[in-house]
């Protein structure tokens, strides 16, 4: 390539990241805060497998304790600047990290740890941001998130950042190379999360990296000149979009300072090749509870089933049928069903909860007063596409694997300068 490619990497990069040193890595990394959401006994074995010792777990606030006191944001404050002070982080700077998941089906993940720039991506909607949110933002989410995020000295990632690298040349290449690589850590994550080993890329390694990056990014650019998608949000949108509105109202309460280099403009990630055969994109399901069961699979046949339609069977208040939702032009059947849900939520009891896993799913919507609802997958080779259309998904639409594989908080950043 004849042009100079140092002005296109600057989407995603390089970061200083910090790892515990020292510290058991087992019950150091723990499970992303928006999992397990109905079933807060496993968030209780977490606290048990992690009292009293450094951990992850300390730092961060499970999604079903987000209405929590202010005192345990206070705590989780607090810990991190205990953690930093007594230098139980080891920071590896202007450096990536090559990640390796193994999965339950044996399949390993690959994937990159480094930062997003923030000013390149938006979860509006637009359609010119070069980094884009894939489902509907729930605004109503982030301010709860943003309590615990604003004050912060740290930042852990559980966001999952797509590139629709069909070459395989930004990821992909370092499997070959690994042995070069310095290790990193190498152990099995808690509670049935699989294995995970990490490298850390730096010095030539990582200036090789950087320009296939720079390549991967022109290539999308000289791909749909008039888009400027280059990734996507795979997984964690909301906590993405929370670090995103923390930065904005930063920039908001001090207009006269400069935020080129300030550490809050940048998120760590880890990023994904979309084409990795280990991506399994799975459904994320609903289920109501605390409500008429009859009187809302009722209202669903009269409204939404049709002869012909996507199937999705339900369960609730005893019995089960399918749903078939007809097709109207919408970007999925799901964004229907959502809707119809959101209308009959509005004007009666009950509250809807998004659960990930067919077993979850089986274990709480025999519930009395609650409804569950078995939603398909979606193709992931559609993902990228319907976005550069103008499309947005419906707000948990799919699940990158079950609950189990997401990410687990391992890494952790500086935010403050």
């Amino acid at each position: 390539m004849t042009e100079n490619l140092s002005k296109y990497h600057d989407c995603f990069g390089a970061a200083d990241v910090l790892l515990p040193e020292n510290c058991d890595l087992q019950r150091w990394a723990v499970i992303a805060c928006d999992q397990f959401t109905s079933q807060p006994e496993y968030w209780d074995r977490v606290d048990s497998l992690t009292e009293g010792v450094p951990s992850a777990g300390h730092l961060i606030l499970p999604e079903c304790r987000l209405s929590t006191s202010e005192r345990a944001i206070e705590d989780i404050h607090e810990t991190m600047a205990d953690y930093v002070g007594r230098g139980l982080l080891r920071t590896y700077r202007d450096s990536f990290v090559y990640v390796e998941r193994t999965l339950h089906s044996g399949q390993v993940r690959r994937g990159l740890i480094g930062m997003v720039d923030l000013e390149q991506y938006d979860y509006s909607g637009a359609v010119d941001a070069a980094v884009r949110a894939t489902e509907q933002t729930v605004a109503e989410r982030i301010p709860p998130r943003m309590a615990v995020r604003r004050g912060a000295s740290l930042e852990l990632p559980h966001v999952l950042l797509l590139c629709n690298d069909e070459r395989g040349e930004v990821i992909e290449t370092l499997t070959a190379r690994r042995d070069r690589l310095k290790k990193l850590y190498d152990f099995e994550l808690m509670l049935g999360g699989g294995h995970i080993a990490g490298w850390l890329v730096d010095g030539e390694e990582k200036r090789a990296l950087e320009r296939r990056i720079a390549e991967y990014e022109q290539r999308e650019r000289q791909k749909h000149p008039n888009a400027r998608l280059l990734y996507a949000v795979g997984d964690g949108n909301h906590s993405l979009a929370t670090a995103k509105a923390c930065y904005e109202e930063l920039k908001a309460q001090h207009p006269d300072q400069d935020f080129t280099r300030h550490p809050a403009r940048y998120a760590l990630c880890e990023l994904n090749n979309i084409h990795d055969p280990s991506q399994v994109f799975e459904p994320i399901h609903r289920i109501v509870k605390h409500c008429d069961t009859e009187s809302l699979i009722r209202d669903l046949m009269e409204r939404l089933n049709a002869p012909k339609g996507t199937p999705v069977p339900w369960v609730g208040g005893g019995k089960s049928g399918t749903l078939c939702i007809p097709e109207e032009g919408e970007l999925l059947p799901l964004a229907l069903l959502q809707r119809e849900l959101d209308r009959w939520l509005a004007e009666n009891e009950g509250e809807i909860d998004y659960i990930h896993g067919d077993a979850a799913l089986h274990a709480l919507e025999h519930e009395a007063g609650s409804v569950g609802f078995r939603l398909p997958a979606i193709d992931k080779e559609s993902l990228f596409p319907g976005i550069l259309s103008g499309g947005v998904l419906p707000r948990k639409t799919f699940s990158m694997g079950e609950a189990e594989e997401k990410r687990y908080y391992l890494e952790a950043r500086k935010i403050l300068p």
